[in-house]
């Protein structure tokens, strides 16, 4: 019996596995849960690191804690040859700022950068915050050991540099610590505001922050499922009037769930799904927990992707809490509260998507579709420089992953027969040739 080609490539439904990297699974064994241990406690024993607190100290406050995050930064750079360069990063937030900046502050972020061989200029970030508090946000004093809140984000970035100094990546890493969290997001606004000005490519900054809690105050435990939390379309808030643009095309086309934050946290999805199945990837579609923030914000605000990542179940009574006992509850973000198993395997799924994200080439800049009005749908794209080929994704307009992919090679257009654009939402990757993809970019002009 003779099948037409056509209809064996429409029966394929061209679905492809995603190539698998024995290096990757290297390097989520060499996340070491007993390295987070000791830097989580090393951190907490600080005392206090709120943004306002001691400066002075060596051994309590934000300034001795950002000296040591910046020490094991240049420890770790001596391992690897001095492959990082290490640094703070600064601004002054004056008094009065807002109602939690009760004196003039220096906010100081520490800086660890991992020079990529093919595409320096380009990032992919992952931050924890050095800061913590207590119940109130202007107590700059009191005991605040932020040990969950966030040392463990703190301490999983430090891990990170650790493990990925040991490999060579084509696009840069940057092991970040960013201060000022509780007080405004000072130190992503102050940050995000530098890599601007320097002109930085960013694919990405995974935002940890809380990643060592299963026990939740609902009552769940859990070690398996986190969240990942992306707001549906990142802008340049910069450009009102590209704002409205973007909108008005929308409103027509489509992409009011797949701004480049949104296809970021699908990457750590996939990534996850592929190389650590045992973990649960909970899609969250909004900027943050309800009215809350974190400080991926900042970096979404000035128009990069960027992407919280956090435990799925928070127990409340050890955030932002005095420590004390009040009818037979601990209050307080103390260190026995961590689950260090957790953390190491949150570590590892930023670890595996860094390392992907860092080896793939950049994703196609423009990517055109069209079939209005036919029965089949047609996308182009420019040349990647380093791809060996192409990736093209589709999906049921209610799905949060993408379901489908064809893979092509040596071409830069396709029409994907009998596949009605009114359907699906579509998308572009490219492919190196070790088999690393890219972020997928959404259609982002029309076909006529």
């Amino acid at each position: 019996m003779k099948i037409a080609i056509s209809s064996i490539l429409l029966l394929f439904c061209i679905v492809i596995g995603a190539q698998t990297d024995p290096k990757i699974y290297d390097i989520i064994a060499a996340v070491s849960e007993e390295r987070l241990k000791n830097d989580v406690q090393t951190l907490a024993d600080f005392g206090t690191r709120h943004t306002l607190s001691d400066t002075i100290s060596n051994t309590r406050g934000i300034g001795a804690a950002r000296r040591w995050i910046k020490s094991e930064f240049e420890a770790i750079s001596k391992e690897c040859n001095n492959c990082l360069e290490v640094f703070y990063q600064s601004n002054l937030v004056e008094k009065g700022t807002n109602q939690r900046i009760v004196k003039d502050v220096n906010v100081v972020n520490v800086v660890a950068i991992q020079r990529g061989t093919t595409y320096p200029n380009r990032y992919i970030i992952m931050s924890g915050d050095i800061d913590s508090r207590v119940s109130d946000p202007n107590d700059y004093t009191s005991d605040a050991p932020g040990a969950n809140d966030n040392a463990t984000g703190m301490a999983g970035a430090i891990e990170a540099a650790r493990v990925l100094s040991q490999y060579k990546f084509e696009s840069s890493i940057v092991y970040l610590g960013l201060s000022g969290e509780e007080q405004g997001l000072f130190g992503g606004q102050g940050f995000s505001k530098y890599a601007k000005d320097q002109n930085w490519q960013i694919i990405g900054v995974l935002n940890n922050d809380m990643i060592g809690n299963i026990a939740g105050v609902d009552g769940v435990i859990d070690n398996r499922t986190f969240r990942i939390f992306s707001e549906p379309v990142t802008t340049d808030e910069t450009d009102p009037i590209k704002l409205i643009q973007q909108a008005k095309a929308r409103r027509f086309y489509g992409g009011e769930v797949d701004g480049i934050s949104r296809q970021l946290a699908r990457y750590v999805y996939t990534t996850t799904k592929t190389y650590m199945p045992e973990m649960n990837p909970m899609m969250v579609y909004r900027l943050d927990r309800f009215g809350r923030g974190g400080h991926h914000r900042p970096f979404n605000d000035l128009g990069f992707a960027s992407i919280r990542i956090m435990e799925a179940h928070e127990n409340y009574t050890q955030q932002h809490q005095d420590i004390r006992t009040e009818n037979g509850i601990a209050y307080g973000d103390t260190f026995e509260h961590v689950n260090f198993p957790y953390c190491k395997k949150l570590t590892a799924v930023n670890t595996i998507t860094m390392a992907s994200l860092a080896s793939a080439p950049p994703a196609p800049d423009q990517v055109g579709i069209g079939g209005i009005v036919e029965a089949s749908a047609k996308l182009q794209w420019n040349t990647v420089e380093g791809a060996k080929g192409y990736k093209i994704y589709w999906r049921d307009t209610t799905s949060p992953t993408w379901n489908h992919s064809r893979y092509v090679k040596d071409v830069t257009e396709i029409t994907l027969e009998g596949i009605v654009i009114d359907n699906f939402f579509f998308g572009v990757a490219a492919v190196a040739e070790n088999g690393y993809e890219s972020l997928i970019t959404f259609p982002n002009k029309i076909l006529r």
